[in-house]
């Protein structure tokens, strides 16, 4: 068969989908491809901010007249549940290792998501020219990587490609340079198998991803495993979750042609498609000729880690900046969520007002805030804490594995700060001219809050990666979250630089002045462990015996931004973070000083 369906897989950064770029570009899969710039897999404006693939990713090329379907997948651990349906979609992948940095966290977990289907991989080393490669380490280390990991002898029997992205370059030995990425495609070509299929079989296909169109409605995304189909045709939903059969249409189908969807007629086994007929299609169900019986085996996921609690944004500032503030709302956006987010878990409260949303990690759970942020949504979340499991008896908790990159001048200081977050140092090499590295396991807990402690400990030094590694039994309290004191809004108000002046001797201010405050909001951390309250809109009282520039001009310190990021990593289990489509406040979960007093 002239078809080839690939995954891209790798650690965040590099260079997954500036060589999907390359690959489009040197096929000429559309006129203007010239013209998109860079990173054109990564559409979503929260994709090209922070640089990372957030959503799977498909397009095609044509290669000496064989099709190969080409999915770009997220490097985080924290989007995994994409990884584990996109990898059920394909044939074979191709693993991008750094020629510097080697095997890390993230690759661990692609790559193990890969072997376990027992996908076939192309390894290949990019950023071969970068000054700092070693590329004889990296292709070792990636070896041992794939025996820990369980690999097959044909798994092991890997071809290697030497790349530059960047350059759209590809050889086979790192010897000799190369001007395009022949080698790479021939490489596909030759190792990836084409698609096993059942031609003659009745047509079934297993959805791995949705999408909406506006004319032709919610549509199924998968490969088609046996038979074929063709609009018109009459179809089955066989439901993952209790197998109600639900008789349909087809009334289209797309396939992907260069970064495009185009209409057709007629599909073949081992295509990847676009199926539109079934209104209320899920990931997981089966699309199928009406001859078939028993849906096809669903994605298994892993379970999410992390949880925190959405709710109704309740501060005296609720409504101002959103338009989506009630409670019915959050919940309608929340269940549309978890449709296409097979990773996350929604519970209903015994509060009406309020959702426990379960994810895969920080990251995943505050992706999800960002992008409800900036649909015009107003809600308060709580502090992400860990899910704890039953394992054997023993009640277990999520570990993960953790690797940081910092210079030799503050390793104490890095150990120091995981000693009490207890993590256990598994691996510690050098790593060229004065830096370290530097790999633990370390409990979930231990490592929210710890990329602003690591910062800090290191001057903003550290290089810091962490996945998933597996639940293990719970061994005493661990510290979580960054221990700390904050500044509180006494009064409501406007910020005053008078005020601030005399606050800032106190601690770290986030606010300037001019910013509206309400009593109980967080302006400042406090420079001990405990909470105190600041009036920040307090003005300086004039006489005629004073005149308004007798004072030498007041100097403030530069506030401390709020992200979103920062503002999850720093809330204490009694404080909330408001987040609306102008703003990201801190407060305290209970806004007046007598019933926090008679809380403690």
């Amino acid at each position: 068969m002239n078809l080839r369906n690939i995954a891209i897989i790798a650690h965040v950064d590099h260079g997954k989908t500036t060589l999907v770029d390359a690959m489009l570009r040197q096929t000429h899969v559309q006129r203007n491809i010239d013209t998109l710039g860079e990173r054109i897999m990564d559409s979503m404006d929260l994709e090209r901010e922070r640089g990372i693939t957030i959503r799977a990713k498909n397009a095609s090329i044509v290669y000496n007249n064989i099709k190969i379907n080409i999915v770009d997948t997220p490097g985080h651990a924290d989007f995994g549940g994409e990884v584990e349906r996109i990898l059920r979609m394909v044939d074979g992948a191709l693993l991008l290792i750094d020629a510097k940095e080697g095997p890390m966290p993230q690759t661990r977990f692609v790559l193990r998501k890969a072997i376990e289907l027992g996908l076939p991989c192309i390894v290949v080393v990019n950023k071969v020219d970068r000054p700092d490669s070693d590329v004889d380490r990296v292709v070792n280390a990636t070896f041992d990587l794939f025996v820990e990991l369980g690999a097959s002898d044909e798994q092991l029997d890997f071809p290697i490609v030497y790349a530059s992205a960047i350059y759209g370059t590809a050889t086979l030995d790192p010897t000799v340079k190369h001007s395009d990425l022949t080698p790479l495609f021939d490489t596909i070509v030759e190792r990836i198998p084409a698609p096993e299929v059942f031609p003659d079989e009745p047509f079934r296909m297993l959805t791995l991803a949705l999408h909406y169109d506006p004319y032709k409605g919610q549509m199924g995304i998968g490969k088609v495993l046996s038979g074929s189909i063709g609009k018109g045709q009459s179809i089955v939903q066989l439901k993952a979750a209790d197998g109600e059969r639900i008789a349909g249409r087809c009334v289209g189908l797309l396939a992907f042609e260069g970064l495009e969807r185009r209409d057709i007629e007629r599909v073949p086994a081992g295509e990847i498609v676009a199926v539109a007929g079934l209104p209320d299609i899920k990931i997981g169900d089966t699309i199928a000729d009406p001859a078939v019986i028993e849906p096809l085996p669903p994605v298994k996921i892993d379970e999410p880690t992390v949880r925190m609690t959405f709710a109704v944004n309740t501060s005296p500032f609720s409504g101002r900046e959103g338009d989506h503030v009630t409670s019915q709302r959050i919940k309608e956006r929340l269940w549309k969520e978890m449709e296409v987010n097979v990773a996350l878990r929604v519970e209903e409260t015994d509060a009406r007002d309020t959702f426990l949303v379960s994810g895969r990690g920080e990251l995943h759970l505050a992706i999800l805030i960002e992008t409800m942020r900036r649909e015009g949504y107003e809600l308060q979340v709580s502090q992400p804490e860990v899910i704890l499991r039953t394992v054997d008896g023993v009640v277990s908790e999520p570990y993960e594995w953790l690797t940081i990159d910092v210079p030799d001048d503050f390793q104490g200081a890095v150990m120091e700060a995981l000693g009490e977050r207890g993590a256990a140092l598994q691996v510690m090499s050098p790593v060229g001219a004065g830096e370290i590295h530097l790999e633990y396991r370390i409990p979930t807990r231990g490592v929210i809050g710890l990329k602003t402690r690591m910062m800090t400990a290191t001057r903003g030094h550290a290089i810091m990666y962490h996945i998933f590694d597996d639940y293990h039994p719970v061994e005493g309290p661990v510290q979580s979250g960054t221990p700390h004191g904050s500044l509180i809004a006494a009064v409501s108000g406007t910020s005053t630089s008078y005020a601030l002046d005399g606050a800032q001797e106190r601690g770290a201010l986030f606010i300037s002045p001019g910013i509206d405050v309400y009593t109980g909001m967080i302006v400042g951390q406090h420079a001990r462990d405990k909470d105190l309250e600041v009036n920040v809109c307090r003005s300086k009282h004039l006489t005629n015996m004073r005149a308004a520039g007798a004072d030498d001009a007041i100097l403030l310190t530069t506030p401390r931004e709020i992200t979103l990021e920062y503002a999850l990593e720093y809330i204490g289990s009694d404080e909330l973070v408001e987040v609306t489509p102008k703003s990201i406040r801190l407060r305290k979960r209970l806004l007046d000083a007598n019933d926090r007093k008679r809380t403690r």
